[in-house]
């Protein structure tokens, strides 16, 4: 019995490859967000790796720097510790994000929004050291191993896939959404985006002009696409965990999570008083929704979980995608995007646009398989 469950472990992909490559994405968007005016200074793009050290310098900085790696560390070293045939796996996550680290600065050299800097260098090589080192002492606990274990009790061998989507959910909720849990609502700035690179160009004329404005959404549609909205993670959690209680215990956490993680993105917009501004009766309604039919579609197959989700996902993005954003929602991306949250925006509103998307793919891919791998 041991030996099968060592084998079921062994052969569970890790997570952890999937989650850094994202993350990786996440830290080059970052680093050179906003990618224009670039230019040549005429100088060494490593001339700041000798440069004196900045003579001002926050506490701030210092944390985002070292945090900014840390995580980026932990899932490299994770990730090769999981590969029998990968050796020094803390040297080799700590050098890969070491000149992960070097080529964004050197590539700052090119923007002048931006400022390399040598000790940010060192900070971020800090974190990731900091990271692998934290990866590597819970391996020698054992605790990577528990991990494993569980893992292979709760959910499917094939799960890697589903586990990353879930993982940067919270995440892309950071991003303030016009409707809650309406991510993916990118047409309005996708068509504004495309006028403007095309303004000036015959091409302009290609593009489709609408008869009429996008019309705000009514509180019941509101309602549906805050339902369908938290219902696809859910959803997508069923098609690769084990059992009804399982998935009970999965559908009631996610969606504490998804809450928790709203309430704090308005706390970040608005401030802490109005952290459950967003809480309406019509966004109340639509949570309560998804809570029923999360209960509902408890005993579903796999494959049916995921056609559903591909439903409540499509309809969702359908009806996101045929409104406008208010004009104090672009008000409030403007604090974001502008003012104490410039940094942390680069990580989060791709997330945010693009999440549902790579749902859909995940989602698509998962149906066209022959075989449903299993039931409930």
């Amino acid at each position: 019995m041991k030996s099968t469950q060592s084998q079921s472990v062994s052969a569970v992909k890790t997570v952890s490859w999937p989650l850094a490559l994202a993350f990786i994405c996440l830290i080059i968007y970052a680093s050179l967000y906003p990618f224009n005016d670039w230019r040549n200074q005429g100088i060494s793009p490593l001339i700041f790796l000798t440069a004196s050290l900045p003579k001002y310098w926050s506490g701030f900085d210092v944390a985002a720097n070292v945090l900014g790696y840390a995580p980026l560390g932990f899932l490299l070293t994770v990730a090769s510790l999981r590969n029998a045939h990968v050796k020094w796996a803390m040297v080799l996550a700590v050098l890969g994000a070491l000149l992960l680290s070097l080529a964004m600065e050197t590539l700052q050299s090119y923007l002048p929004s931006r400022i390399p800097s040598n000790v940010d260098l060192a900070l971020n090589t800090l974190g990731a050291a900091l990271g692998a080192g934290s990866a590597w002492a819970l391996e020698k606990l054992g605790a990577l191993g528990r991990w494993s274990r569980f893992r292979a009790r709760w959910l499917a061998p094939d799960a890697r896939g589903a586990m990353a989507l879930l993982v940067l959910w919270p995440v892309a909720l950071l991003f303030p959404a016009a409707v809650p849990m309406g991510l993916g609502q990118v047409f309005e700035r996708l068509e504004m985006a495309l006028a403007e690179a095309l303004e000036g160009t015959p091409f302009l004329v290609w593009l489709p002009v609408r008869e009429i404005e996008l019309q705000p959404l009514v509180p019941l549609t509101v309602l549906v696409c805050v339902a369908l909205g938290a219902l696809t993670p859910l959803l997508l959690g069923y098609g690769v965990v084990h059992t009804l209680w399982r998935r009970a215990v999965f559908a009631t956490l996610t969606l504490a999570a998804g809450i928790a993680v709203s309430a704090l993105s308005a706390a970040l917009s608005y401030g802490p008083e109005h952290a459950w501004a967003w809480l309406d009766l019509s966004v109340r309604a639509g949570l309560m929704l998804a809570a029923a039919l999360a209960l509902v579609l408890l005993p579903l197959s796999r494959r049916g979980t995921a056609a559903f989700a591909l439903l409540a996902l499509a309809i969702q993005l359908s009806l996101l995608n045929q409104a406008p954003a208010s004009a104090y929602f672009w008000q409030t991306l403007q604090t974001w995007e502008q003012g104490r949250f410039i940094r942390f925006h680069g990580l989060v509103q791709w997330l945010g646009w693009l999440w549902p998307y790579a749902v859909l793919l995940y989602l698509l891919d998962r149906l066209s398989r022959r075989t449903d791998t299993g039931q409930t």
